[in-house]
């Protein structure tokens, strides 16, 4: 194991000691700790202040950037569908787990691998069905005018 894995590692008991869940992430680029952070959740009553999302934000602001293809993130966690979203919008060039999905399951954290399923089946069978409703109103177009603006 290397050492951003363990850091990874330390910070999630690190956090369970503190009264949070066991998940922290480390995110890398050049051999250098840019970001690392923990679960929130608990501190911020925030369902998105996962730890891959707090160093996320953070290596973002701090870089002044929205690209982070020449960073490696490292989580004590697998991560759950929203994490790994934001590391494609991220572009992160690396990702890397220490415990799976199973494993915090069977420590009752089940609410990843519950989605995990749940994104598996036809969208009309999900449990959480986003019902579209078509535009009305061509002003209120908002990807139109994104492409207007960015002819």
């Amino acid at each position: 194991m290397n050492r951003y894995m363990e850091r990874a590692l330390q910070l999630a008991v690190e956090n369970v000691h503190k009264g949070g869940s066991p998940f922290g992430a480390v995110l890398v680029r050049n051999n250098e700790i840019i970001a690392e952070g923990v679960n929130e959740l608990h501190v911020h009553y925030d369902s998105t202040a996962h730890a891959e999302m707090v160093v996320i934000r953070e290596a973002q602001h701090k870089l002044q950037t929205m690209d982070l293809s020449d960073c490696s993130l490292y989580a004590s966690g697998e991560p759950c569908p929203m994490c790994i979203a934001a590391m494609y919008f991220a572009k992160l060039q690396d990702v890397y787990y220490s415990q799976t999905v199973e494993e915090a399951a069977q420590v009752g954290l089940t609410l990843s691998e519950t989605i995990y399923k749940d994104l598996m089946k036809p969208k009309s069978t999900r449990q959480l069905i986003p019902v579209h409703m078509p535009l009305k109103r061509r002003e209120l177009d908002a990807m139109k005018t994104y492409r207007n603006q960015q002819s």
